[in-house]
């Protein structure tokens, strides 16, 4: 998506400015086969007739290889972008592997294939003009030659029609280069059509600003939920989360727990059945402002480089005042101001600057920077060690205390204080309305 974005959208543009270019040239061409074909157009249809030979020969054994230098430039340009995305976010396992070289070679092979896709193209782009000027002037040179032949020593009276048509053709010849040329740049980007095409052939959403409230509860109705046609991930779930409750979500992996969390929270709609926040269904046109009410803490946490601040926003207008009561109520703004700078502490790309459970803590407060009514950990904790966990699991109840709570765990002695427990197995749901209930 990077690379659609920073590269091929960059191409697109490329493809219309030389489709425009091709269409200027073409009323050029247009206005000086009208003036040759008034001149003299038995001339002019064999000027033609000669000409298209040519540039059809051009079209059948340059164009496909430029167009193939093409889909080799996205291919190895994306191979490209994968290996500086994989190698940058696992430089850690790399130098323990050792296996640095093998990554090398990679990036360079990649490199090469790219940087010889553009050579190609660049070569294959030139040859056109080169081919034409020389067709170009051996038409001239044969006219000349026929003309001395035929009138033997006087061509007076063919040199202002001779003149015209070489003046034509000293036009003609730059037009129609440029016109191939533009041609085969536009093959040689096509790629990048298609790329940013597939991308765009999906509705954006068209989400509405309508309020909806939450006051008693989040109902389920036979809910199903499917990323493949045919095959679902979840599968008539009905169950309710009263306002201000605990509730655990537990199942083994790839059973759809964090999926029905998804759904819940407004960021995947259900295949069929229906989310109903009190008595309104949850819908496109109140989706943004139940989505406004969540706050969430995933289990892979992402701070970029910036401050704590800049991270605890995440894109609001930084209330520093807001920022400080919500690292302290993730326990985390005492130690930033004794070992750091506070709120403007550098957290440094993806948080290296940081431990996990720092990391965590200003995940924490970045969930709670809004104020949200409801309060979801989607495995928040599962990468911290079993004491680091308990303590960060045992300031969350207190926070969430008067907020709607949901926990996505693997652990269940990290779903103890929950009142309720949904145990997902093959998308379907048991519902278990105590941590006991559960446990036995």
């Amino acid at each position: 998506m990077m690379k659609s974005i920073i590269n091929e959208a960059q191409n697109v543009v490329e493809i219309i400015s030389f489709l425009l270019f091709m269409l200027s040239e073409i009323f050029v061409i247009i206005l000086i086969y009208g003036i040759l074909l008034y001149v003299n157009w038995k001339m002019t249809l064999l000027l033609t007739l000669f000409l298209i030979i040519n540039i059809a020969l051009l079209k059948f054994t340059v164009s496909p290889k430029v167009k193939q230098a093409g889909q080799e430039r996205a291919k190895f340009q994306e191979r490209f972008y994968d290996i500086l995305a994989s190698t940058f976010g696992n430089f850690k396992i790399i130098k323990l592997k050792t296996n640095d070289k093998e990554i090398l070679q990679k990036f360079q092979n990649a490199s090469l294939g790219y940087v010889r896709s553009n050579i190609k193209n660049q070569t294959l782009i030139h040859f056109p003009r080169l081919f034409l000027e020389a067709i170009g002037f051996s038409l001239i040179a044969i006219i000349v030659i026929y003309l001395v032949l035929k009138y033997q020593t006087d061509i007076r009276a063919v040199l202002p029609l001779l003149s015209v048509f070489i003046l034509g053709l000293y036009r003609l010849m730059p037009s129609i280069n440029r016109i191939l040329s533009s041609y085969n740049e536009i093959l040689f980007r096509l790629e990048a059509l298609h790329i940013v095409h597939n991308e765009l052939i999906y509705e954006p959403e068209d989400l509405g600003n309508e309020k909806i409230e939450f006051e008693r509860q989040i109902c389920l109705e036979d809910v199903w939920f499917e990323y493949v046609e045919s095959k679902p991930i979840l599968k008539n779930v009905n169950f309710k989360i009263n306002k201000g409750e605990r509730v655990g979500i537990v199942g083994e992996s790839g059973s759809g727990k964090s999926t029905l969390v998804d759904i819940i929270a407004g960021l995947y709609r259900p295949s069929r059945g229906r989310i109903f926040i009190d008595d309104v269904e949850l819908s496109e046109k109140n989706v943004k402002s139940w989505r406004r009410k969540i706050g969430y803490i995933p289990q892979s946490i992402y701070l970029f480089d910036g401050t704590v601040a800049e991270n605890v926003a995440f894109g609001e207008i930084i209330d520093e005042e807001r920022v400080k009561k919500a690292l302290q109520k993730a326990n985390i703004l005492d130690f930033l101001e004794k070992n750091f700078e506070g709120i403007y502490t550098q957290v440094g790309e993806g948080g290296i600057k940081l431990s996990g459970g720092q990391k965590q803590r200003i995940a924490i407060a970045r969930a709670l920077y809004s104020d949200p009514e409801v309060l979801i950990l989607d495995e928040a904790t599962s990468a911290l060690d079993t004491e680091t966990e308990t303590k960060i699991m045992e300031e969350i109840y207190k926070l969430a205390e008067y907020k709607t709570l949901i926990v996505v765990a693997h652990r269940i002695s990290t779903l103890q204080n929950c009142k309720k427990i949904v145990e997902v197995t093959q998308g379907q749901i048991n519902v278990y309305n105590s941590f006991d209930a559960y446990i036995q």
